[in-house]
């Protein structure tokens, strides 16, 4: 039977670097930005579509797509993308053990024996400070960019899940990537797993 971590993560958290690292030292495949790479090659839509809108409500909200053109079997682009998402996501998991960061991966295989659902977060000086760091500047605050991206992400979340983004109740497992660092992040998920 194959072990499966999802990582679900703050933006700027850190939690993608962890994914990786995680994947790294167990040995077994970590799903991220591969995966936007597997979802176009099955989707035919462009890989920067997928990379915003397969974790984001759009910007404008959900309003914003509610009259959308239906015109892939009755559905949105953006549900025809969850569709989409979530077969490869089960695919993944069925073949082999790995590592799946975001994409409400916790969700779509809560069914799965064995799973450790994570989430990583973090005060918002340390998620601010990295984000500028891996990012640079922009024209708006890191801490706007950091809310911005963490409610779309949320309102995405409980869209496709009816569930609370970030509520503890929902994973195994919740750390402070700011407090822990990466490194003990990924050392206590790989004792655990």
């Amino acid at each position: 039977m194959n072990r499966i971590v999802t990582i679900s993560r703050e933006f700027g958290s850190g939690g993608r670097t962890i994914g990786k690292h995680l994947a790294e030292k167990l040995g077994i495949p970590c799903y991220d930005s591969e995966l936007l790479d597997k979802i176009e090659e099955k989707s035919g839509l462009a890989k920067e579509y997928i990379a915003e809108r397969g974790e984001y409500t759009p910007k404008g909200g959900w309003l914003a797509t509610a009259f959308a053109d239906r015109s892939l079997n009755g559905l949105s682009v953006q549900d025809y993308l969850w569709t989409v998402q979530r077969k490869l996501i089960i695919e993944l998991a069925e073949e082999s053990s790995c590592v799946i960061v975001g994409r409400c991966a916790d969700y779509i295989l809560q069914d799965q024996q064995d799973l450790l659902k994570v989430f990583i977060h973090a005060d918002m000086p340390s998620r601010a400070k990295r984000i500028v760091e891996l990012y640079g500047e922009r024209d708006e605050t890191p801490e706007k960019r950091l809310r911005d991206k963490d409610r779309r992400r949320s309102a995405y979340y409980h869209f496709y899940t009816d569930m609370e983004w970030g509520r503890t109740q929902n994973y195994h497992i919740a750390l402070d990537s700011g407090v822990l660092g990466i490194d003990r992040c990924v050392d206590i998920i790989a004792s655990l797993y």
